[in-house]
């Protein structure tokens, strides 16, 4: 009864996250405001380098004083960010936010899947996290369905508009968080007093492990940085491929007297609604693959997947530098693999993980993934501005079809039987008497967290 009201609210608190009201005209608001590609970007950094500065610290600070305080910075900092986007009009006001933005990011990235993993294991149930993880997500996306469609309709009253219903949104679930109880797990670990020292000994274990050393580089650093880079280019070109088809349609089989007759003459009104359909159908199918995601782990597993992904989506990317209007099922197909994407990669580390230090180790691997995109950013800002945003993302495609292979051939990032495997179901003060005979000796370790705002 304990685990399905902690479920529950679990759930309820998923579907307060709000990031589908701004995202499908984020960066055309962020356009109308006279930022640049680059200067978009550099604000893009800034959130990374505060990310790459304030992850650990945030997650050390998180496993001192709890699961459910550090979910409440984190929410209420982005809900008084996303009330300052919406009234910002300067890109010193925008870099300031930004930053603001991430140590709220910073504050949850960890916490969330630690709150999650550690419940389950409360009732020796961590193997049910996939499912749980991935059901929750599901309802985050669907819910993001009708804010994708809510979103779209208020950007074209105004683009400000979305945020501010995101901040009310998000705000809701400050009253789910209070709530919530501190997993016994966390409680008995000791984190609450673990010192500097000791967790500086926890990651750097972490950092050590073989196995994990080519999983961190194929999926924190390569595949979430390329597939961040679809999330900052997807609206702009989404427009200019809708333009191009318009462009298309008006000069074919014109008719006399009738002035562009196929030509659909796309306002910003009609682009932003389309942007709202476009994110709602990526957010339903998302949430259908993340909702059978435990489904998707015993089926096809874990090694063809991380395979597969990689290789489509970067294929895909480089394919729409050849033939623009492939950009439609490139970006649907890059985004939409993100969450299930994400979810699966949870369950895979947490089970390497020890409860001891568990946030401030899942935030240092946030630190990784944000460090190593800068460059991505940076490189694809320059070159959008240069040509377009279309070609940034092929090139980005190309370093992620190229990077995969290299990796692939030097070493597999998956285990085999690594679903079926759990080396950390106990911890350090608390057995797990259904997953000690499956346990290892290796040390610990890793984090579920991107970059990207979710």
């Amino acid at each position: 009864m304990a685990r399905s009201r902690a479920v529950f609210k679990y759930y309820l608190f998923k579907a307060t996250e709000a990031v589908e009201f701004y995202r499908p005209i984020m960066y055309l608001y962020f356009l109308s405001q006279g930022l640049s590609f680059t200067q978009i970007v550099i604000i893009e950094a800034l959130y990374n380098v505060t990310t790459v500065l304030g992850e650990v610290p945030t997650g050390y600070i998180g496993d001192r004083i709890g699961r459910r305080n550090s979910l409440l910075v984190g929410t209420a900092l982005i809900t008084a960010t996303l009330v300052g986007l919406a009234l910002a009009s300067s890109f010193l006001a925008f870099a300031l936010l930004f930053v603001c933005w991430s140590l709220g990011y910073n504050f949850r990235s960890g916490t969330e899947d630690a709150w999650v993993y550690e419940t389950l294991t409360d009732v020796s149930a961590s193997e049910e996290f996939t499912r749980v993880r991935g059901r929750g997500q599901s309802i985050a996306l669907s819910a993001g369905v009708g804010a994708s469609l809510v979103g779209g309709y208020l950007g074209g009253l105004d683009l400000a508009y979305p945020f501010l219903a995101a901040a009310l949104f998000t705000g809701l679930g400050l009253f789910v968080i209070v709530t919530l109880d501190e997993p016994t797990t966390y409680e008995e670990s000791g984190s609450s007093e673990m010192g500097l020292r000791e967790a500086w000994t926890v990651v750097t274990e972490a950092v050590s492990q073989r196995r994990l050393r080519s999983f961190i580089l194929y999926y924190f650093v390569l595949f979430s940085a390329v597939t961040y880079l679809v999330f900052i280019f997807l609206q702009p070109v989404f427009e200019s491929v809708l333009a191009g088809i318009d462009v298309s349609l008006a000069t074919s089989l014109p008719v006399p007297g009738r002035d562009d007759p196929y030509r659909l003459a796309l306002s910003t009104g009609d682009v932003e609604t389309l942007l709202g359909i476009y994110y709602a159908a990526i957010n339903l199918a998302s949430a259908a693959v993340s909702y059978r995601i435990d489904l998707v782990r015993d089926r096809i597993g874990l090694r063809r997947w991380f395979v597969g992904v990689p290789l489509l989506v970067g294929g895909l990317l480089m394919t729409m530098m050849f033939v623009p209007s492939v950009a439609l099922i490139a970006l649907f197909v890059g985004w939409a693999s993100v969450e299930p994407t994400r979810v699966l990669a949870g369950q895979y580390v947490n089970d390497r993980i020890e409860t001891l230090g568990r946030a401030t180790v899942l935030s240092a691997m946030a630190m990784v993934s944000a460090l190593t995109v800068i460059p991505f950013q940076l490189g694809s800002g320059v070159i959008s501005d240069a040509v377009s945003p279309l070609i940034a993302l092929s090139v980005a495609g190309g370093v992620l079809v190229l990077g995969s292979v290299a990796i692939l051939l030097w070493e597999s990032p998956i285990e085999r039987a690594s679903m079926r495997r759990t080396t950390d179901e106990g911890t350090r003060n608390v057995p797990n008497p259904v997953c000690d005979s499956n346990r290892s000796n290796a040390p610990h370790w890793l984090s579920t967290s991107t970059p990207v705002r979710s």
